[in-house]
């Protein structure tokens, strides 16, 4: 399935989930409102934020209620201010308050992601080092994740199992070398691109010999990195990956690898805090 396809497909489920998650059978404390209630709301953000997760915060709406009308003052992918005001809503005070909670958990948990991807890219900038996510994501949240990585400015690695060959030990001592395992990949599947992990300069030499597109250096210091980068030669492209966080940023990209990975974008997530309030009504 094309990536467009399956992300449309992802969002339809991941608000029909959310909602069936939270609501259940009906939101009883919603039933306190007059059902014919109208209702205007803002959400606002709480701290700086790059935001993320419009259109699954759109269908979940559209899901629970047509009639909710949405207002976006910013965009997926829009730096935002503290206090600034992202959404504006309006509709039966019902279905606001019904599909708050999970319109928020989403979009707080995006934006978070897009976020902490964006200080990695700003860190970085001027570098020409590219910052790469990992499949080290929430559980049922893998494409919006990775789609909220490129709202940040960071780049997707493979997105699952299918899409590139990303061969490691295991893998290795399976197929009984890196050369093999390297050669099997091109027999199976010669359009797609394959990676080598390697752990010493003889398993980098190894996987330069047997022609990887990629090669990822686990864990290597960084004058070993620096000696990586040396004997590469540009052969290849090197991937820097193993305890990365924002302080070691700078040093990693001084090395001259190519692109950076970090599972911290998506699995460390820290959620932002959004939140949505009712307006006034005309009159009060």
């Amino acid at each position: 399935m094309h990536y467009q396809d399956a992300l449309a497909e992802e969002i339809r489920d991941s608000a029909a989930r959310l909602l069936a998650e939270d609501v259940g059978p009906g939101d009883i404390t919603a039933e306190l409102i007059p059902e014919k209630q109208w209702a205007r709301a803002r959400v606002i953000t709480r701290e700086d934020t790059v935001l993320c997760g419009v259109a699954w915060v759109d269908e979940l709406f559209r899901r629970l209620d047509p009639s909710i009308i949405l207002n976006w003052r910013a965009a997926d992918g829009d730096r935002l201010e503290a206090e600034q005001v992202l959404l504006e809503l309006e509709g039966p005070a019902r279905s606001l308050l019904t599909g708050e909670r999970a319109a928020l958990n989403l979009l707080q948990t995006l934006s978070g992601t897009a976020t902490r991807t964006r200080q990695y890219v700003d860190l970085l900038e001027g570098t020409g080092v590219r910052v790469l996510d990992t499949r080290k994501t929430l559980p049922g949240l893998r494409l919006a994740q990775k789609y909220a990585v490129s709202c940040g400015g960071g780049h997707n690695h493979r997105i699952g199992l299918f899409d590139a060959f990303l061969i490691k030990e295991n893998h290795i001592a399976s197929c009984g070398s890196i050369a093999a395992a390297v050669r099997e990949a091109r027999d199976i599947a010669r359009d797609l691109p394959v990676e080598v992990e390697v752990e010493t300069f003889e398993e980098l030499d190894q996987a330069l010999e047997a022609g990887a597109d990629v090669i990822m250096l686990d864990n290597f210091s960084l004058d070993d990195m620096r000696e990586a980068v040396r004997r590469t030669a540009e052969r290849a492209t090197l991937e820097a990956s193993g305890n990365v966080d924002a302080a070691r940023l700078k040093e990693i990209a001084a090395t001259g690898v190519h692109c950076i990975s970090s599972g911290a974008l998506t699995k460390d997530v820290k959620a932002i805090d959004l939140s949505m309030r009712f307006l006034p009504q005309d009159g009060e």
